[in-house]
């Protein structure tokens, strides 16, 4: 007979699909290890501030390892960081400034952006540069295994060729990508598809020693290194944004099989692109948005709210109408919460059982499918809020422990609900001029001056503010 303890994990465990990249298709997720997630997701490049974009996949795998550990999971969470790139160098040598002070700055900005918007930070947070020497023995076995060599001009390369499973992540035919691809003036690479392991420095640039001379890691091989070094050579899952099942995830595939000689990854999880009024979103198009040009304008949690609504896979539309969506998806829980704000949150011990967290967990086990979860949340609400008008205070303050221990999984419904219905962007009314309208709006009443009274509500209507009336008094939230 199995102990209960364990029967109860291996049910949670049958229950958990996810949509693999790799075989195009839901499967039930069976760990490395038993209770265990090893989870490896690509970061961020350090040479700019993050942008919408990165705050998708920033809260999607946050939002996932908030809820496998609520479910009893023991979550190794890597999110590297690759602070050595051409890109970090050419933007280093723009400014006239030594390329670890840019990448110093931006990783501190990364932790501030992510904090300000609920992201816990991972268990690990490896940085390309403090495994070179990593990078260099995976580098060395490839190169002894026939699957790399070293160029004319001191680079190694990768030989595609040489690996039979190219291209089945993508699923991209290595030959058509032969086919397709540009021979350059004076390429020292065996086939135009092979991809650069090692660079060789150029005069002045930052390097490392290595068996082929001083140089630096391609931008492939370290994901390989690192993952392997903070998961082991085989992990159950690898998860990035939109556009790195092609080149990077197929190469790390490429590199690591070859080099470990066991599978990589068992499950790939990508999360869909952030689109900008339906556009792809580009500095050239003028439609750049990074996280904190968005949150000068709107509180952080209406953003995460924003991203979490849609399923993680699914392309997501950044436009103000959605953004004004999300915060009056936000303004329904909060105002729910409103009279209930000292009530603590269930903990999921207490959740297990009642009849709207089961189908918030069926729906999460279901490819972590928030949008369901959320809609579960929403019919919590409307029990409440018709328990609350029918007087019912002991239900309806049940009803609001669950849905703020059910939004705690989120990272969502936390603070204080009088706080988030009065803030604002910083440019309306300010919330001392609304209180001060409002008194003057209740002595207007008293002085049966009607017309008075109603040029102040309308007045704050202009501004934003909803006046709600009740026999407890006047509140009011921003509209």
């Amino acid at each position: 007979m199995m102990p209960e303890e364990n029967r109860t994990f291996a049910e949670n465990t049958m229950s958990f699909t996810l949509y693999n990249t790799l075989t195009r298709k839901k499967e039930i997720f069976k760990p490395i290890h038993e209770g265990k997630v090893n989870m490896y997701v690509c970061g961020m490049t350090v040479y700019d501030y993050c942008h919408i974009g990165h705050a998708r996949v920033l809260v999607s795998f946050d939002v996932i390892t908030r809820y496998l550990r609520s479910q009893g999971w023991d979550v190794n969470y890597v999110r590297n960081i690759t602070d050595i790139d051409d890109k970090i160098l050419n933007r280093a040598n723009e400014n006239g400034e030594v390329y670890t002070d840019l990448t110093d700055r931006f990783i501190t900005a990364m932790h501030e952006d992510q904090e300000q918007l609920g992201v816990l930070p991972p268990d690990q947070e490896p940085r390309a540069t403090s495994h070179i020497d990593g990078i260099i023995e995976m580098v060395q076995t490839l190169v002894d295994k026939g699957f790399a060599y070293e160029a004319s001009n001191g680079d190694v390369y990768y030989r595609v060729d040489k690996f039979e499973g190219y291209g089945k992540l993508s699923g991209k035919n290595p030959e058509e990508l032969k086919a397709g691809a540009r021979i350059e003036v004076g390429d020292v690479k065996e086939d135009p598809r092979d991809f650069a392991l090692w660079k060789s420095a150029k005069e002045g640039e930052v390097s490392w020693d290595s068996p082929w001379g001083d140089g630096r890691p391609g931008w492939h091989i370290e994901c390989s290194a690192m993952s392997k070094s903070c998961c082991g050579s085989n992990f159950d899952i690898h998860g990035g944004g939109p556009d790195l099942p092609f080149p990077h995830h197929e190469n790390e595939i490429a590199q690591s099989e070859a080099a470990n000689g066991c599978a990589y990854v068992n499950y790939w999880m990508h999360a869909g692109a952030v689109r900008v009024d339906g556009e792809k979103m580009s500095k050239s198009l003028g439609n750049f948005f990074t996280i904190r040009d968005v949150l000068e304008k709107y509180q952080p949690e209406v953003v995460r709210y924003l991203l979490i609504s849609r399923h993680y896979r699914s392309p997501i539309n950044y436009a103000e109408d959605n953004l004004i969506e999300a915060k009056a998806g936000l303004e329904r829980f909060y105002q729910s919460l409103r009279e209930y704000g000292e009530v603590e949150a269930w903990t999921v011990d207490a959740l297990k059982g009642t009849h709207f967290y089961e189908r918030f967990v069926a729906a999460m086990n279901d490819d972590f499918n928030t949008s369901e979860a959320l809609a579960a949340m929403f019919d919590l609400v409307r029990t409440l809020n018709t328990a609350t008008k029918e007087g019912d205070i002991e239900q309806a303050t049940e009803l609001a422990g669950q849905l703020k221990g059910i939004g705690a999984i989120f990272g969502i419904l936390q603070g204080d609900a009088e706080a988030f219905l009065k803030a604002g962007s910083g440019d309306e009314i300010s919330a001392e001029d609304v209180e001060a309208l409002i008194a003057e709006r209740i002595q207007a009443k008293a002085d049966k001056n009607w017309g008075r009274a109603d040029e102040i509500r309308d007045q704050l209507v202009e501004q934003g503010v909803v006046l709600e009336d009740s026999p407890q008094g006047t509140t009011w939230r921003r509209g």
